[in-house]
């Protein structure tokens, strides 16, 4: 014999009784009340107003034949709303035939119960429904659980990849005599042109949500390859001549070259960039880091290096930083040199529309230009 109290209010499973005979509701709810607790409602709307309502049903025993709204009628409405779609619904009819029960089971019910109701029968349907739905529920959150443990430590991973990386950067820029400013303003120059190209033909299907982020995130390794370029020519005051100029521009296949390495170095000597084409692929935040650290400095006319590449060949990450950071060299003070007035600048990347820089990402800059200007401002090395 069963001993065991029975539980508390609080912690009981409530069911909701719906039917429109009075008799009905008394001897179903008498049944139920010794173990749950039980709600009723006489009608489909005031079925639906309870549902919706705290404290939220369990589970619903819910009538078919009832005037102005049947209960088919109600387990449409019950399914078509967020708050109560997930509550199991039990039909409780006299309709007994075959294809009726059919058609409940089709509208979402989970079981079907005739009338007369035999109590052993409905208790044992309707603890069964109530152990499936705790069930349900116990995974449901600990499915939430788990995802948001996975967003916090993705988010974690990520925030640390981040830093890690700007450091980098960072001490690159310092030993070039640079600040982190000059990061922060490539970096900010690329993402307004990236805001302004996405709606673009030739640019859309290239600048996805994830493809702009891995863009931007990359950019502040544009220059890891000076690392590689002795001091006496990085941190020259004067003007490069010709032969220092040659290895300064090595500058763009090391930092490539050192990404490459240090895949390889982890995953693998057979990694290839192709392996990490697409936004999706395992370490493309790296390949388009390649990209741009190895691109930034060729031309769309095809005379810039370290390939020469030219037009669409550059890929877009290159093309983007190429422009930002020309703007960026032109519009700041270098040790070597002093900073140009907006107005030359733009006009210089005006001229070179079609020979240095892409057409349609210099027009981007051109209908920007004021937020460059803003950006440069409000990063000056001065400040």
């Amino acid at each position: 014999m069963n001993t065991a109290p029975p539980p508390s209010a609080a912690a009981r499973p409530v069911v909701l009784v719906v039917d429109d005979a009075p008799d009905n509701l008394v001897v179903i709810g008498e049944l139920l009340r010794k173990l749950y607790t039980v709600r009723v409602a006489n009608s489909g709307a005031s079925a639906l107003r309870a549902a919706a309502g705290a404290p939220r049903p369990d589970l619903i025993l819910l009538d078919v034949m009832m005037p102005d709204m049947s209960g088919h009628d109600v387990i449409r409405r019950l399914h078509a709303e967020p708050l109560t779609r997930d509550i199991p619904v039990i039909f409780v009819t006299a309709m007994d035939a075959d294809e009726n029960e059919e058609y409940g089971l089709a509208l979402g019910a989970v079981d079907y119960v005739v009338k007369p109701v035999r109590p052993a029968i409905l208790l044992a349907r309707v603890r069964t429904q109530l152990e499936l739905k705790r069930a349900r529920d116990l995974l449901a959150r600990h499915n939430d659980e788990l995802e948001a443990e996975v967003a916090r430590r993705s988010h974690e991973n990520n925030l640390i990849k981040e830093i890690s990386l700007q450091a980098l950067a960072m001490l690159t820029a310092t030993r070039d005599n640079e600040t982190g400013n000059h990061l922060n303003r490539t970096r900010a120059y690329i993402e307004v042109l990236i805001d302004e190209l996405q709606g673009h033909p030739r640019f859309a299907a290239q600048l996805s949500k994830r493809q702009c982020q891995l863009i931007a995130a990359a950019a502040p390794l544009h220059d890891i390859g000076k690392v590689g370029i002795p001091d006496r020519i990085l941190l020259k005051p004067g003007a490069l001549d010709a032969a220092e100029f040659e290895i300064m521009k090595r500058h763009a296949q090391i930092g490539a070259d050192a990404i490459v390495e240090a895949i390889r170095t982890v995953v693998g000597p057979q990694w290839t960039p192709a392996a990490s084409a697409g936004e999706e692929a395992p370490l493309a935040f790296l390949e388009v880091a390649r990209q741009i650290a190895e691109c930034h400095h060729e031309r769309w006319d095809g005379k810039g290096y370290p390939n020469g590449l030219a037009g669409e060949a550059i890929p877009l990450p290159g093309r983007l930083m190429a422009i930002a950071d020309v703007f960026d060299a032109l519009a700041s003070h270098r040790h070597y040199k002093a900073a140009l007035p907006f107005t030359e600048v733009v006009e210089h990347i005006r001229s070179e529309r079609g020979r240095h820089f892409d057409p349609d990402i210099t027009d981007a800059l051109l209908r920007r230009q004021d937020y460059f200007i803003d950006i440069a401002q409000r990063f000056a090395d001065h400040a």
